[in-house]
């Protein structure tokens, strides 16, 4: 059925008609008028008011924009400056000048920054101008950029691509190794094979047990100024299973604070009081840092009296059976000079950055160290958490304060004797990882410089040794050249040097294979030790990659002398297990405690309390704050300046990773890895 043609109208008319019945006459509210006024549209004063006033607010609407943007705008400038503020008194900072300013490498990356952003430039003019697909025009600046295609052809490339080649090839030989050990540890686990005591030490009651099955132990404790840690590593100590009359504790303070000093010497006394044979040292020339601190303390007349020596730094602290479970190894074996232990780690997983440094680790004492110990009876001594035979240490010269690695410098000593070495990979001493940035970077930049000043000094020693040919090998190509001078090396030339330099010399090529599956095959590798940290494995090569431009400076500062190579900067420790160590410290300790005079309790507690009072002391004392970084901040620039480059070459593989490795170079350099620093 059809509409009428009126039918709108209708429809409006009774509409309208219903509106008015129901809305009487607001003048007149007993009569109800229907009264029709129809008018055009455009008439309408209701629809032109309603009209005027949107346009008066989409007026207002857009000044309010306008002031948000601008407010937006002035927002963003005000911060960029506060943070070119910011970063200029970092850098200016006397703590950032003598990190950067001063290093010739620092220099170096400056100067290759300054290249490949000029060399960028250069790039974008010719992709713009079309010459990456047909010739360069004629004009001057075609000219110019054909005569830097020729040069960079035959005189650029060619030396780079030889570099590129060796460092290739010792990036495939340091894998080799790496295959090897991996093989090696998995060999162990197949076979279990393991070092066998002649003897062990049972729960038996110490006093009623022979004393010539308990040997004469002394144990040392360094410390400098270790107020977070110092009274939990004591009473580690103090707690050993081992007969106290067979048993002295040396506590060696180097500390320079009083307050610090005054505090060690309260938890001495505590101890003492609690029938525990212990004595607090201090040295009124502190010279040769650790070692000289070692030195003196085994130049007592007392040492003579005892067999072994055990070492533990400040942040250690071994559980109460450590004695029982490593002492017995030397039974029978006259030969042996060392039993070391694995360190396990508290804080672990408090950040990123203690994450990746247990990876490192695990691998070194899951495989390398254990790999060493079964099959070579030698490595690395890691300077704490291991027993010495004192007649090893008196025969290879002692304590020498000629490197600041005194560890391996010892070991290689005693290598060189003829004395052997066994690591038990199943007794764990606890330990604290550093967890800022600045501290783990002054420790890697100790432990990387130390061995090549070992190295210069004892190469002749080892080729005059009356060892094996593949003794001496093993100690010069592996245990030094490879993986003390090798491994920082093309580290850091191959990922931060060749690696952006090919994308603007593109006639010497780095292969894909080279920079992306190979490094992820070896960081698998790394991490198979610890396999909980799988998720981390992508950090963890993007971590490596950035650390080797301070690995890579160690270990020129050391092979060359320079003055950074002998710096000593003591680890920063937290003490993160401080109190809930102490509480299980203070239910397993000496119950003569008990019996002790509230005058010498009041005199000697240095336990909770005092702990609390430093916890309270950092919170309100000094604030945390960020540094920068200099070579990782201009080497992140030059990545990224790189990645820019591959982009126009499409190179796919390599702008990731360059673009990624940037990024990480960034956050490093900024400190934003890690806990910040006061």
């Amino acid at each position: 059925m059809s509409r009428p043609q009126n039918y709108e109208f209708q429809e409006w008319w009774n509409k309208h008609r219903e509106n008015s019945l129901l809305e009487p006459s607001s003048q007149n509210p007993s009569t109800a008028s229907l009264t029709v006024d129809i008018r055009s549209p455009s008439s309408d004063r209701t629809v032109d008011k309603g009209r005027a006033r949107s346009a008066r607010q989409l007026s207002w609407v857009c000044l309010l924009r306008f002031q948000q943007i601008f407010s937006c705008l002035a927002f963003l400038t005000n911060g960029v400056v506060s943070l070119l503020r910011t970063a200029n008194r970092r850098i200016a900072s006397p703590a950032s000048a003598a990190d950067s300013s001063s290093s010739r490498l620092y220099r170096l990356i400056k100067a290759f920054l300054i290249t490949v952003l000029l060399l960028l430039s250069v790039e974008l003019v010719a992709y713009f101008k079309g010459w990456h697909f047909r010739p360069p025009s004629m004009g001057a600046v075609g000219f110019v950029y054909a005569n830097w295609l020729e040069i960079r052809a035959n005189y650029l490339a060619p030396p780079l691509q030889s570099l590129t080649n060796i460092c290739i090839v010792l990036f495939l030989i340091q894998s080799v190794d790496r295959v090897v050990l991996i093989l090696g540890c998995f060999w162990i686990k197949f076979r279990k094979l393991k070092p066998v005591a002649s003897m062990e030490y049972g729960a038996a009651d110490e006093e009623n047990a022979d004393a010539e099955d308990y040997p004469m132990v002394l144990v040392q404790i360094p410390m400098c100024n270790e107020r977070e840690v110092y009274h939990q590593s004591i009473a580690a100590v103090c707690i050993q299973d081992w007969p106290k009359d067979r048993m002295l504790i040396q506590v060696l303070d180097d500390s320079d604070e009083l307050d610090v000093q005054s505090l060690i010497k309260a938890e001495v006394q505590k101890w003492q009081q609690r029938g525990v044979r212990i004595l607090y040292r201090h040295r009124l020339i502190r010279t040769g840092y650790k070692a000289g601190n070692l030195k003196s303390a085994m130049s007592c007349d007392y040492v003579k009296n005892y067999e072994f020596v055990v070492i533990f730094d400040a942040d250690f602290q071994p559980g109460p059976d450590f004695l029982k479970k490593t002492v017995p190894y030397f039974k029978g074996n006259d030969d042996l000079a060392l039993v070391q232990t694995r360190w396990a780690f508290v804080n672990k997983d408090e950040n990123l950055l203690t994450r990746l440094q247990n990876i490192n680790l695990s691998f070194h004492f899951e495989v390398e160290q254990q790999v060493n110990g079964v099959f070579i009876n030698f490595f690395g001594f890691n300077g704490t958490a291991g027993v010495w035979r004192i007649k090893a240490l008196e025969e290879c010269g002692g304590w020498l304060e000629r490197t600041t690695v005194e560890d391996m410098d010892i070991a290689v000593r005693a290598h060189l004797c003829g004395w052997k070495f066994i690591y038990l990979n199943d007794v764990k001493c606890l330990c604290e990882l550093p967890e800022s940035y600045e501290a783990y970077k002054k420790q890697q930049h100790r432990w990387h410089s130390g061995p090549m000043q070992l190295f210069r000094l004892c190469f002749v020693d080892i080729l005059r040794s009356k060892m094996s040919l593949a003794k001496k090998a093993n100690l010069i190509f592996l245990f030094f050249l490879l993986r003390k001078l090798i491994l920082p090396f093309y580290s850091f030339t191959l990922f931060c040097i060749i690696l952006p330099l090919t994308m603007f010399l593109p006639e010497a090529q780095l292969p894909a294979w080279v920079v992306c599956y190979v490094p992820g095959l070896m960081s698998i590798l790394n991490i198979l030790p610890s396999p909980r940290s799988f998720p981390f494995i992508v950090p963890y090569l993007l971590f490596e990659n950035t650390m080797s431009v301070t690995k890579f400076n160690a270990m020129i500062s050391g092979l060359f002398r320079f003055g950074s190579s002998y710096e000593w900067i003591v680890t920063k420790k937290l003490g993160r297990s401080s109190e809930t160590d102490l509480v299980a410290f203070e239910k397993q300790s000496d119950p003569l405690a008990e019996n002790t005079s509230l005058l010498h309790r009041s005199s000697s507690e240095s336990g909770l309390e005092e702990l609390s009072k430093l916890e309270m002391s950092k919170k309100t004392g000094k604030t945390k704050r960020n540094r920068l970084y200099r070579k990782e901040l201009a080497l992140a620039f030059i990545l990224l300046t790189a990645s820019a480059r591959s982009l126009l070459s499409a190179q796919g593989i390599h702008f990731y990773f360059l673009l990624f490795q940037g990024i990480s170079f960034l956050v490093v350099g900024l400190d934003l890895i890690g806990e910040q620093v006061s």
